[in-house]
């Protein structure tokens, strides 16, 4: 049995082990990414002085989009709830793009980006500087996949070869040379990490291979999302994926009326959004209920001339509205970012940018219509977000980030030393023959 398992550990481990190294090193280096990026560069993520009330959301984000080009548009805005934080605005492209912006002097920052290291660390944890379909993947999963077997033979052969006390076969002895040391740190670190790195390799196997996902998801009862969800993806841009476009110079659509009556009348040629003529509640261009558009109403008249062209609405005009009313909501938030005619909190205590409570509002007059809760979230959504977590180490703070580090460290190790008792068992060998 105990050479059973030591040929499996040894012949699984020798023709893997340096990718494994190279995938458990480069994990290790992207826990705390994001704040060493933003200690090395503070004036991206943070304003120098927080004096007076930032710019209005709408006149704020008109001042964003005369910096961007034509054709690139804000998709939304994430608001942190420390002040000296720059608001993060999420662009249509490229993917997942983001600048920041200062909210108090209307200051693009800069845009959301890795730095080269952190790079260059991502594409070789995920595809060994390969391409996200090419080869690299390929070996990384099959890679990972050994591992869980070394890592499984690892502990067998430690239970059954228990000579030492507990107490000894866990010591990790620095002042006995460097050969009692290596061999320490092999079969003692490798005990002390196994189950983190199993927790990382069984997660991350979820975006490797289809059948694994498949199969790990149904053992939570969850069906498997095509893609398998992100991983990886920058700190900063966690939570800003998906939601509504906003284009510039949006046309509202809505229950344009032309004389009055029920239905979608429309007057003014174009793209069925010019209104003319009172109606039930919402006239444009003259009179209504509270809300005229170019004469009377409440003080939401908008107009921007022509042959009754189209009325523009401004798409962020509620944006400061609906992000005073999620405050108040959620009060000791962590982040609350604003899209198109939706909204999403990371209430405090939340160890996951993903565990975010979701809001639906009118785009026409700001009122909360919808509320989903993240308590209230089904399995499959907390099951995907457990994933994510318990592989970056964050479903227990600060703590098991520390750990997973630390063991993805160790980890990286683990085949060198092993390397090196194979060789200089190899060479014992030879020197008695």
């Amino acid at each position: 049995m105990k050479k059973a398992l030591r040929k499996i550990h040894l012949w699984l481990s020798v023709p893997t082990g340096i990718i494994i190294t190279l995938v458990c090193f480069s994990g290790a280096m992207l826990v705390f990414e994001k704040e060493i990026t933003e200690a090395i560069k503070p004036e991206l993520y943070f304003v120098k002085e927080a004096k007076g009330e930032p710019i209005p959301m709408q006149e704020l984000m008109e001042k964003v989009e005369e910096t961007l080009p034509d054709s690139v548009s804000i998709s939304g805005v994430t608001v942190f709830a420390d002040s000296t934080r720059t608001y993060q605005v999420s662009l249509t492209k490229p993917r997942r793009a983001s600048i920041y912006v200062n909210q108090y002097t209307g200051e693009v920052t800069g845009r959301s980006e890795r730095l080269p290291f952190f790079n260059t660390m991502f594409h070789l944890h995920r595809w060994l500087l390969g391409s996200s379909t090419g080869m690299g993947k390929l070996l990384t999963g099959i890679c990972t996949l050994v591992l869980v077997f070394i890592l499984v033979t690892g502990i067998l052969m430690w239970l059954t070869n228990r000579n030492k006390p507990l107490k000894a076969s866990l010591a990790i002895h620095v002042t006995k040379g460097w050969g009692r040391f290596w061999h320490d740190l092999h079969v003692a670190g490798g005990i002390y990490t196994t189950i983190f790195l199993l927790a990382m390799a069984l997660t991350g196997l979820t975006w490797s291979f289809s059948w694994y996902r498949t199969g790990f998801y149904a053992c939570f009862g969850v069906e498997s999302s095509e893609k398998g969800g992100a991983h990886g993806g920058s700190a900063s841009n966690e939570g800003q994926r998906g939601g509504d476009t906003i284009r510039r110079g949006e046309r509202q659509q809505g229950e344009g009326r032309h004389g009055g009556g029920e239905g979608h009348g429309y007057h003014g040629g174009g793209e069925g959004h010019s209104y003319h003529g009172g109606g039930e509640g919402r006239g444009y261009h003259g009179g209504g209920e509270g809300r005229g558009y170019h004469g009377g109403g409440e003080g939401h008249g908008y107009h921007d001339g022509g042959d009754f062209g189209f009325h523009r609405r401004s798409p962020y005009r509620h944006w400061d509205d609906v992000l005073n009313e999620m405050a108040l909501k959620n009060p000791g938030y962590q982040q609350i970012t604003l899209k198109a005619e939706a909204a999403e909190v990371v209430s405090e205590g939340r160890l996951s940018l993903r565990a975010t409570d979701k809001y639906s509002y009118d785009r026409r007059s700001g009122e909360i219509t919808d509320v989903k809760l993240y308590s209230s979230e089904g399995k499959d959504t907390k099951v995907r977000s457990g994933v994510y977590m318990v592989h970056t180490g964050s479903w227990g703070g600060i703590i098991t980030r520390i750990l997973n580090f630390l063991a993805a460290l160790i980890g990286a190790t683990l085949p060198l030393t092993g390397y090196w008792l194979w060789i200089r068992r190899l060479t014992r060998k030879r020197g008695k023959i």
